[in-house]
């Protein structure tokens, strides 16, 4: 114990016993402590749980640091939503100091510490320091973890046959540790006792110069575990960091290890990028880098979906604007609204065509929503669940409508209320919905019991009065013979929009949201998108030598466009807005015109 204490004041690890050999050509970084007079990182950022899982373990005789991501968002001001531990400590050691601690994992044997319960509950993970061990030493197994159960039991190291690690559980010390974790980032150890952060790596260099980094040869390292090429691509949407150029090369050429990654994890990976609060820089990065496709199976089916399908494209850009914002305010997420959003047009497009075939509305989305999951989504990780509250969100759209009786007040009763009528908002941005209906039922939902009298009082007075009965009708046939003043007029039909003017006018609707006083960021990202989806000239641009003159309608666009990046600049002036609008009327009028 006393030996112990001695390198712990040293900084010296403790090696775990029977070390396995560190792989040819593996070298390990040089341990560089840093002080709070360089790193800067505010105590009052940090669970106090996890300051208290660290002294315990600390207190019991072994090391223990706040480790990986947690680091790296204090290094830059952010507070962490997770946290966890480091510590040289076994599973079964760290189990035994805490009262409520489970040992979890197969293929990384983890301790989760859990404080409190019920939804308040927060939970510590507690990683062991791990060897860097050689995969060409270990035995590949045949197939993956579900079917190769039998080979895998008792084995504390086992890979499979492209590389990729099955089992990762043997102990080591520190600086092995950190030369087995993927970023140099996410590879920093922080002391809350002493206020040191450990680096190995670099790492606190590179978070300087905002840049992501592998550790080791990165071929090697995505082939051990795929999935870093995602968690990359996340981290640099999430932190706006560059990827360094040897990090970067090899993800394209190597995405397709993925497809040996059970389906769930891959799933768990897909709603990381979606739901981190960045979710829209993450599809920027997807398309970037060719993991728009082939990678995950629904962000193939949306992909696909909103190819030349703008109204579409603008639907789940807001959503994910809306989901960016939430997370960014600190509300909850769930991924059943995301992928809600995303499938909708599906479920709606084969709603309207059963309606216009006679099935009633109510059976006829049911139909909808199965033929939608069948043909689109499939059978996905915790589809069980998440499959179950989307098709909520769905159907409680049409319910809406019904503003009588106790229909209204049954709505608010549903647990998935607040998602539905989110849902309808977003519908109503989109031009489906009557921006009334969406103010009467944020009323009616905010409202006192009086209140609601009144709302449901107004609703009743707006519906159109019924039918009054028709008097009993002569059965004796009466003779009549039909003149020509009699015959009905023929109906005026309409004129029919082409798909390019139904684009601009969803463009100016758009853009009235977002230059209106109650305007949202997500109102002028949808607007932003929009007219990127449009790759207009800049004002002024001379047309090619060898094409066509720009159509009026054209030109109307390009100075629209230059008007409204304006009137959307931060401290842009009222006129500026004002002439953004009266713009948008010209334009409304020439799409509108024959």
């Amino acid at each position: 114990m006393i030996r112990k204490f001695i390198d712990r004041l040293l900084g010296k690890s403790t090696p775990a016993p029977d070390t396995p050999p560190l792989p040819e050509g593996v070298t390990l970084g040089q341990r560089v402590e840093i002080g709070v007079d360089q790193h800067a990182i505010d105590p009052r950022l940090i669970n106090d749980q996890a300051v208290k899982v660290v002294r315990t373990l600390q207190d019991a005789g072994h090391e223990a640091y706040i480790v990986g991501g947690a680091v790296r968002d204090l290094l830059v001001g952010l507070e962490p939503k997770d946290f966890d531990v480091a510590t040289n400590a076994t599973p079964e050691q760290v189990k035994s100091l805490f009262r409520r601690a489970f040992i979890v994992g197969r293929r990384f044997r983890l301790v989760h510490v859990v404080y409190g319960r019920g939804r308040e509950h927060e939970k510590i993970e507690v990683s062991t320091f791990r060897a860097y061990v050689d995969n060409a030493e270990a035995a590949p197994v045949p197939g993956n973890e579900k079917t190769s159960k039998d080979e895998l039991a008792g084995k504390s190291h086992a890979v499979d046959a492209s590389g990729r690690v099955l089992r990762d559980n043997v102990w080591g010390p520190q600086n092995e540790d950190a030369a087995r974790r993927d970023i140099t980032v996410n590879a920093m150890y922080y002391d809350p006792r002493t206020q040191v952060v450990v680096d190995y790596h670099g790492g606190m260099g590179d978070s300087k110069a905002r840049v992501l980094r592998m550790i080791g040869d990165p071929e090697v390292r995505y082939r051990e575990d795929p999935v870093r090429i995602i968690r990359v691509l996340r981290f640099a949407a999430k932190m706006g960091y560059r990827i360094d150029p040897r990090t970067e090369a090899p993800i394209r050429k190597m995405k397709s290890l993925l497809a040996n990654v059970p389906s769930s994890r891959m799933f768990d990976e897909m709603i990381k990028l979606l739901q981190t609060g960045h979710a829209l820089a993450s599809m920027d990065v997807l398309r970037k880098h060719g993991l728009d496709r082939g990678v995950f199976p629904i962000l193939d089916a949306h992909f696909e979906a909103v190819a030349g399908n703008p109204a579409r494209e603008d639907f789940v850009n807001r959503a994910l604007a809306d989901t960016d914002r939430r997370v960014n305010e600190g509300k909850p997420v769930a991924p059943s609204f995301l992928l809600a959003c995303m499938f909708w047009f599906d479920v709606s497009a084969r709603w309207q065509q059963l309606r216009e075939q006679g099935e009633s509305p109510t059976p006829a989305l049911q139909a909808a929503i199965d033929a939608t999951f069948d043909a689109r989504i499939g059978d996905i990780s915790g589809r069980g669940k998440i499959a179950a509250d989307m098709r909520d969100i769905w159907m409680m759209q049409p319910r809406f409508d019904k503003r009588s009786g106790s229909s209204p007040l049954s709505m608010l009763q549903q647990s998935r209320f607040r998602a539905a009528f989110d849902f309808m908002r977003l519908r109503a941005d989109a031009g489906e919905v009557d921006e009334a209906l969406v103010q009467w039922w944020e009323d009616f939902s905010t409202g006192d019991d009086e209140r609601r009298r009144a709302l449901l009082e107004s609703a009743r007075k707006a519906q159109p009065a019924r039918r009054e009965k028709a008097p009993a009708r002569d059965p004796r046939p009466v003779a009549h013979a039909p003149e020509e003043d009699d015959a009905p007029a023929p109906r005026a039909e309409l004129p029919r929009l082409s798909a390019a003017r139904q684009q601009v006018l969803q463009l100016v609707a758009t853009a009235r949201a977002a230059l209106g006083d109650r305007a949202t960021e997500t109102d002028r990202v949808a607007v932003r998108a929009m007219l990127a989806q449009l790759d207009l000239p800049p004002t002024g641009a001379a047309p090619p030598a060898d094409g066509p003159a720009p159509t009026a309608m054209q030109q109307l666009l390009v100075e629209f466009n230059e008007l409204l990046q304006a009137a959307l600049a931060h401290g842009a002036a009222p006129a500026d807005a004002a002439a953004a609008r009266a713009l948008a009327d010209k334009l409304e009028r020439k799409a509108l015109s024959t």
